[in-house]
């Protein structure tokens, strides 16, 4: 799911200088869109329904020695042609088997495409069996003549000699989107579902994975292994996988099924502390989608040098070495999200799976907001919204607002994987909760899930079924935020006539609209006054628009976007009294947060200053971290009132970048204080980020 690409780009923002770095890999690339090109679904020719694989590996060359029994027929027009994908091969022999034994066909191969002629004309009624011997050598393939980079390899060795010893001994595979044909032959196209069987021969010593549940292991006799895999039921092509090396595997379980930890052994004590949340995540995900966990088993491995953040392979999620933690890096960063993520993927992805590249979004918006969905279960709406709103801010941060989440003319299926396809999907999948609602949400995704199980999908299958759980005509949601690019542009204005008894409210959208949507936006407003809070339901269709409400007294706040669920952007002024008014009586994460961002500019303002002395014990620990970075701008009096609030946040805070961020506030505010004891106290916190700041303190001038 290529998540690597787009995680540094999610969080490096929002912490300060010396907190940990989440992801901090190269960004993709996106080129432009090609205009007049319309990539849609592949034709579908043949149809494989299984695919057997024997392979053993040539550490020396990084070869995959492979033989291929293929079982496919037709799609639906008879034929008497197969063609597969097989990058940098050397082919051996073609033939077909079937009971009357092996026999060779006529093939031609330009070292990308294997095109085979079969032994006679076949329909859709009839299957055949073909076998290829060959060889792979995707260490061979020419990065910018047979592969557009390193990271379309597919078949990947690590230390493959053992001479690196600062290196394991692995090997793994990444198949998204179009990876897999350099190690095995096969259909590279999203909608060619397969069940299959892998046989991989191994040094005895090293432990393999593959999708499904090991049918058996038999010693060879000659220091090696042969591990036998089965998956039963039918995925995705570009979800095969295989990885193997000299791993620690940590068993758990949910229900009858078994949860594996694949990890290096000197980290095998902390698997469960990293991983060890998946049993709960798979039990919280089935219930919450009426679908229970579809697949045989499910684990997790960590490798080394993986291109990308992780990958969803059926049943055997791959993840970057960064999850090779301690338990000191854990309490800075538990990339719980990319667990909940790739989880969230075995149904969104490899139960349903996207018809085509254009249609992604069916994948990662869904994967991503699987994160949210676990972050709102597990810790509460608060911290899920922060990282929902971080997000959005990903997406703004990314400036691609002339794309389409769902698009068909891309240059290359790789521009699919974006802040748009994942970050704005998500924000787009959580405007639809909120717009039909909670129950029908969840009851349209169970239909969905339940209509394509192990089958394709595109973005019009997602608003078919929720228009028949609603009862409602969706084109217009689906219209403006999936189908088209960019988001509002509101500019918010409020009023209050004394005399009249009533609130004016202006809203003008002021995006392009000869590129992006005029939209239609249902949303709540909050109106607070005497006392009480008064909400009203409003919906903005048109570029200019007016409301007005019926309000006894001068309102405290007209709170637009109540529920803080729009992605938009918001052109809104109001004073210092109402946004310190919002911080301390709104009910929300993005109320606090939008209100303290105003005020953060308000530095010669009292009322702001009260703010962020208040938010030092806000619920939410990135708003503490800002109000420890707003610290140098108080006045003497109110550092004074907040030094000792400060000292107890650098050593009993819960959270060890907010812990970090109290070390580096007294550091530069409080210098000339004696702050000695609160840095022997923080020498024992073993968090990076604590000794970060730490080590950051001692470089200050005295």
């Amino acid at each position: 799911m290529k998540l690597l690409k787009l995680c540094c780009l999610i969080l490096v923002a929002f912490l300060f200088s010396c907190s940990t770095k989440k992801v901090t890999l190269e960004p993709v690339n996106i080129r432009a869109s090609v205009l007049n090109v319309y990539r849609g679904s592949y034709e579908r020719s043949t149809d494989i329904i299984n695919t057997k694989l024997d392979l053993k590996l040539n550490w020396d060359s990084s070869f995959v020695i492979g033989k291929a029994w293929i079982e496919a027929k037709p799609y639906f027009y008879p034929s008497n042609k197969v063609m597969l994908n097989a990058q940098g091969f050397k082919i051996y022999d073609v033939a077909i088997e079937n009971k009357d034994g092996h026999k060779s066909l006529e093939y031609s191969y330009n070292g990308k495409i294997l095109s085979i002629t079969l032994d006679k004309t076949y329909t859709n009624q009839q299957k055949f069996t073909l076998y290829i011997d060959y060889v792979a050598m995707p260490a061979k393939l020419k990065v910018g003549t047979d592969i557009p980079s390193q990271s379309n390899r597919g078949f990947y060795f690590i230390n493959p000699t053992g001479r690196d010893t600062s290196k394991p001994q692995q090997f793994w595979t990444q198949g998204e989107p179009e990876c897999n044909s350099t190690w095995f032959p096969t259909i590279e196209n999203p909608q060619e579902k397969m069940t299959q069987e892998i046989n991989i021969t191994v040094p005895k010593k090293m432990v393999t994975l593959s999708n499904g549940s090991l049918d058996f292991s038999e010693d060879n006799g000659d220091g090696t292994r042969t591990d036998s895999w089965r998956q039963e039921q039918p995925h995705s092509t570009y979800l095969t996988m295989v990885a193997g090396g000299y791993f620690s595997v940590i068993k758990d379980k949910w229900e009858d099924k078994e949860v594996s930890y694949y990890v290096e052994p000197e980290y095998a004590k902390y698997a469960k502390l990293i991983f060890g949340k998946t049993p709960e995540m798979m039990g919280f995900f089935s219930k919450k989608l009426g679908v229970e966990y579809p697949w045989e088993k499910y684990s997790q491995i960590v490798v080394r040098d993986f291109n990308d953040g992780a990958m969803e392979n059926t049943t055997a999620t791959v993840f970057f070495d960064r999850m090779n933690m301690t338990e000191a890096e854990y309490k800075d960063e538990s990339y719980e999200d990319i667990i909940s993520h790739e989880l969230f993927h075995h149904w969104f992805g490899d139960l349903v799976t996207a018809e085509s590249w254009a249609n992604l979004p069916l994948n990662e918006s869904f994967a991503t907001y699987g994160e949210y969905l676990w972050n709102e279960y597990k810790y509460g709406r608060d911290y899920a919204d922060l990282y929902g709103w971080k997000d959005a801010t990903a997406y703004f941060n990314s400036n691609k607002f002339e794309l389409s989440p769902i698009r068909f003319n891309y240059a290359d299926s790789e521009d699919m994987f974006d802040q748009v396809s994942y970050q704005k999907g998500g924000q787009i999948l959580h405007m639809l909760r909120k717009t039909v609602g909670d129950v029908a949400f969840f009851k349209a995704l169970n239909l969905y899930l339940q209509k394509h199980a192990y089958k394709t999908a595109e973005i019009h299958d997602l608003r078919l079924a929720f228009e028949e759980v609603t009862g409602t005509d969706l084109n217009w949601f689906f219209n403006q935020w999936f189908m088209s690019p960019g988001h509002p542009i509101l500019n918010i204005e409020s009023s209050y006539d004394a005399s009249a008894h009533k609130v004016s409210l202006s809203i003008k959208q002021l995006q392009n609209l000869d590129r992006m949507p005029l939209y239609r936006i249902p949303m709540a407003i909050d109106i607070y006054s005497n006392g009480k809070t008064e909400r009203k339901e409003i919906v903005l269709d048109k570029q200019n628009q007016i409301f007005s409400f019926d309000v006894a007294e001068a309102p405290l706040l007209v709170n637009v976007d109540a529920e803080k669920y729009l992605l938009c952007e918001k052109r809104e002024k109001k004073t210092v009294q109402q946004y310190a008014f919002q911080y301390q009586h709104a009910p929300l994460f993005l109320d606090r947060l939008e209100a303290f961002k105003a005020l953060e500019k308000q530095q010669s303002e009292s009322l702001a200053h009260e703010v962020w002395q208040k938010a030092l014990a806000d619920k939410n620990w990135q708003i503490r971290v800002y109000a420890l970075n707003c610290v140098a701008h108080l006045n003497d009096v109110e550092k004074n009132t907040v030094y000792p609030i400060i000292k107890k946040m650098a050593v009993a805070d819960e959270r060890s970048l907010v812990r970090a961020a109290a070390i580096s506030a007294l550091s530069k505010s409080f210098a000339t204080k004696d702050n000695t004891e609160t840095y022997t106290l923080a020498m024992a916190d073993k968090a990076p980020s604590v000794q970060r700041a730490l080590s950051e303190m001692k470089k200050q001038p005295n």
